[in-house]
């Protein structure tokens, strides 16, 4: 059972009720682990940026509330997730990546090495010029080409 009820207003804007009868229109969910804990630790953030509610696990709200976060969860996050490394322009950095996402086939551009973190054992997070992370969650998985390429970078 949560603290407070969600709904949306009629301009589609998420609507936060507390316990008290205090309403918070437009409030933003925010994961405080989006990788490592998708469905657990949700704050609820007001337009001012203040957390007004908390969630420690997303599986304990109600069906209805649980699909408006991750609604609006995934109207706020956007981390493609490589499924194949086509080609590189070069094997040193900068360089650019020809790669395959989920959501289709893209060019980004690795400005170093540092680029490319690990989060865990074979899960990497790897960060193009402009900003935009990509995910490559099991580099084991890639095919012998997309492997082959990747470990010259890592």
């Amino acid at each position: 059972m949560s603290d407070f009820l969600l709904s949306r207003n009629q301009a589609g804007r998420l609507l936060l009720t507390l316990q008290d009868g205090r309403t918070h229109e437009g409030v933003v969910p925010v994961r405080a682990f989006p990788l490592q804990a998708p469905g657990e630790f949700v704050a609820f953030m007001s337009l001012e940026g203040k957390e007004v509610a908390w969630v420690d696990d997303l599986s304990t709200l109600p069906e209805e509330m649980r699909a408006l976060v991750n609604e609006e969860i995934a109207l706020r996050e956007m981390m493609p997730t490589i499924q194949r490394i086509v080609s590189v322009s070069t094997l040193s950095t900068p360089s650019t990546w020809d790669v395959v996402t989920d959501r289709g086939a893209t060019k980004l551009i690795l400005k170093g090495e540092e680029d490319i973190r690990r989060l865990s054992g074979s899960t990497l997070i790897i960060t193009d010029s402009h900003g935009l992370r990509f995910i490559l969650p099991d580099m084991q998985a890639l095919d012998k080409n997309s492997r082959r390429i990747l470990d010259r970078f890592l």
